[in-house]
């Protein structure tokens, strides 16, 4: 069971997996611009957490295998690789793990249901709202 924390602006945050160790989260993003500012905003809300950042195919289904992430935060649009494709892969290899897009891309236009059964992402976020990524987060991890 995670430990839970109060982070400054109030909010109830799940801090840590089964184990009790800090939270591990994959990044599927391009910008390394983009991904401090992410790890920002959930060290401001005083979550523990190691993440890995990968940009492509290979070291995503690596990452899967090696680091064993809890939740998963993916840019829609990268070189050479989409949001959709690591959604794809994480659904197959790591079904049970949140997945999030936290994008300025196109999230109006992603499918609500996907194909082959695979379920759609489960929550949308765009980098303009990034303050809003902690509690979502608190949301998805709540132990069911």
């Amino acid at each position: 069971m995670g430990r839970v924390q109060r982070d400054p602006r109030g909010l109830s945050l799940n801090l840590s997996g089964e184990d009790g160790g800090p939270l591990r989260l994959l990044l599927i993003e391009d910008s390394a611009d983009d991904a401090e500012l992410t790890t920002l905003e959930l060290a401001d809300a005083g979550i523990e957490f190691h993440y890995v950042r990968v940009q492509d195919e290979h070291a995503l289904l690596r990452a899967l295998d090696d680091f064993n992430p809890q939740c998963v935060l993916s840019d829609l649009n990268l070189p050479g690789f989409s949001g959709e494709q690591a959604l794809e892969l994480v659904r197959t290899h790591a079904p049970r793990v949140p997945f999030v897009y936290v994008s300025d891309g196109w999230l109006d236009d992603l499918p609500a249901h996907r194909p082959g059964g695979l379920a759609p992402a489960d929550a949308q976020l765009p980098k303009s709202e990034l303050q809003l990524l902690p509690g979502l987060l608190a949301e998805l991890l709540q132990p069911r």
